[in-house]
This record gives structure tokens, sequence and C-alpha cells, in this order.
């Protein structure tokens, strides 16, 4: 019997000529992916969808007629299957459509080049590869489509200093989705600083942090270099720089690195939970979330050998279980919950092991 991978058939949407082309050429060169199949627009590629039965759309957002999260919303509730976007992202509205696409039931993204030269080209190639590999082994169970989200008003900002205790998070594939679903979760009453590591590039996690922000009774925001991590705030990493947490005389800082990627991802969640373990030490709780690789769980097995907790999305739940699974195989966990109660389940944790506010 044959050990190699099954191929997985993919269906190219788009309404560029030369973009059709140029990703059908690439995809071309992965052994494990064929391409059955090109869509000039949301029309046909229903059509083709229900004609060739991919088991893969790469999927163009900015399409006339039927857009890309159109076409998506079709697929995903009339026949559901593992979706990759292409998005130009190069403003403030196309890194929203991402997003919201993510939120819809997308497995991932890669950012389309403007050119197809041999250098833009070969940076997609490695990216598009990662997002198919993504595709080939998504549950779909875990893709169920989120409603659209409901817009929180923020109540009045308390005037706090340093947190003193910290919920650190670890996101990969699926984890804008997840997000969604855990940061609207979070009470207002949080005593803890909520640090969040989502591997997405540069330009991509200050849209996240808005959009996160806008769902949240809690404030959300990419983190700045150096400030003072504060109770009752949920901070971003940003795309393509590390985030680790460092003690002062005034409270916990935020301080961005410029390192080499960790697990080939940066930020990577694996030096924030031990930085966050090292300054928080037991009032410190980590959570992993859906994901490729194994990133966070060196990071959670620290949290946990500092006295802290760990809380590891279920498999059912998680659109990619390498993460998670990698997780509680280094860290074990203290709850493994479905995405529903992960929220509650790190809340739980933090209150088992209340830090006392220092007298002043």
């Amino acid at each position: 019997m044959s050990s190699e991978r099954p191929h997985r058939t993919v269906l190219v949407v788009d309404d560029s000529a030369l973009m059709r082309t140029v990703i059908s050429e690439v995809i071309g060169r992965f052994a494990q992916f064929t391409v059955i199949g090109t869509a000039v627009d949301g029309e046909d590629a229903l059509t083709k969808v229900h004609a060739l039965d991919p088991d893969i759309v790469t999927l163009d957002i900015e399409m006339p007629g039927l857009d890309g999260l159109a076409v998506l919303g079709y697929i995903m509730s009339e026949s559901p299957r593992a979706v990759v976007m292409l998005s130009g992202a190069d403003t403030e509205g196309q890194v929203s459509a991402t997003l919201r696409a993510l939120e819809l039931g997308a497995v991932d993204f890669v950012h389309k080049p403007q050119a197809a030269g041999a250098r833009q080209v070969t940076e997609i190639e490695e990216r598009l590869h990662q997002a198919l590999a993504a595709a080939a082994v998504v549950n779909l169970r875990g893709v169920s489509m989120l409603a659209r989200p409901v817009f929180v008003p923020k109540r009045g900002a308390e005037a706090r200093g340093g947190a003193h205790a910290a919920l650190v998070i670890a996101a990969s594939t699926g984890g804008p989705r997840a997000l969604a679903e855990v940061i609207p979760m979070l009470p207002a009453s949080l005593d803890a600083v909520v640090i969040v590591v989502q591997h997405m590039p540069r330009g991509f996690t200050a849209g996240l942090a808005d959009r996160l922000d806008t769902l949240s009774v809690l404030e959300v925001s990419e983190v700045v270099d150096g400030e003072l991590l504060r109770p009752g705030h949920v901070y971003i990493a940003p795309g393509g720089t590390h985030c680790t947490v460092v003690a002062t005389h005034e409270g916990p800082r935020a301080a961005l690195h410029d390192g080499a990627p960790v697990w080939g991802v940066k930020p990577a969640a694996d030096p924030l939970f031990a930085s966050a373990a090292a300054v928080f030490g037991a009032h410190c709780v980590g959570v992993v979330l859906t994901g490729m690789g194994r990133d966070g769980s060196a990071g959670l097995a620290a949290v946990r050998a500092a006295g802290g907790g760990a809380v590891v999305q279920d498999r059912d739940s998680s659109i990619i279980y390498g993460m998670p699974l990698a997780a509680l195989e280094t860290a074990g966990a203290d709850r493994v919950a479905p995405l529903g109660a992960v929220a509650g389940a790190a809340v739980a944790l933090l209150a088992r092991h209340r830090p006392v506010e220092p007298r002043p």
C-alpha cells in the first residue's frame, strides 16, 4: 500500500486571467495538489464548485458581481469545503474583508502579489503551499460560520496600573475565527491582562485588533513596544515581531523583538508564554487554540511549571488540531475545552490563583 498522501483537487477562482495562470502554475509544482479547473468570477465559481466538486477552492476576494465574500457564504452554506482566500489587502477595507472571510469559514488567506514577476511568484509559493497544506487537513466540523458580528459598546475605562495576572493565548490557522468567539466572552470585570499571539503577517494584526475591539467589552489594541500592560485590556502581538513581557518597577511592560522566527513563525507564542510565566508565575494562564505546527507547546509547559493554568482547545472544535495536540502532549492541560467554553475555563483558572493587589 502506498504511503503517499492522496491528491487534493483545487479550483482556482480569480477575475484576472494573469493571476489564474500564475496561481495554477504555482499549484502545479506541488505534488499533493492538482488544479481541476479555473473560474473567472463568482457565478462561474459556484457553477464549477457543483460541477467539479473540488476538495479546495482558492478564492479571490475582490471580483465583479458576486465578490469573494458572497461566494464563500454560498459555498459554506450549500456545499462546505476548504476555502483559501486570495487577498490584495493593501487597504483597510481589504484587510477587513479578509478577516470577515476567516470568520465566515475560510481556512486561511494568502496575500496576492500585485505583480507576477519571478520574485513575487517565489514569495507567494511557500505561503500558498502552507495554506493548501492546512486546507488539506482541515476539520470541516470546526468551520461553521459565525453569525454576523454584534458590535459591543465600551464601558468607561478605569484608570489602572500594571497587571498582576495574565492570560496568554496562542492561535494560528483558524485563529481569527476562534478569537472572534473567545475574546468577546471575556468579562468586563477581568482583572488580568490578555496577550494574544496570532500567526499573521505584518499589516493584518492591527486590523484584527480593531475588529476584535468592536466585538468585545474589553479594549483591544495592537501591542506597542514598551507600553505598560494593564488588566482588563487585550493586546495583539504585531505581525512580523516577537512579543515578550518584562518586569519593571511600574509593572509589566511589552517588549518587541525582531529576532529569528520560532517554529517558522513570527510572532511566536513560545517566547511570549515563557516570559509571561517568568513575570506572573502562578498568576498566569496559557491557552492554545487551533493551528498547524507546535508553537505554544513549550511555552504552555513553562506556564504550568511556574504554577500557572493551561487550557487547550478540543479536537472537534479546532479547525486544525496540530497546535492543541502538540500542547497537550508536551504540557498537558487543566482543561481541554470546546471553543465556546475556552473563555470561561480560562477565567475560572485565573480566579483559582487570584493575585493579591498591592497596598498603596
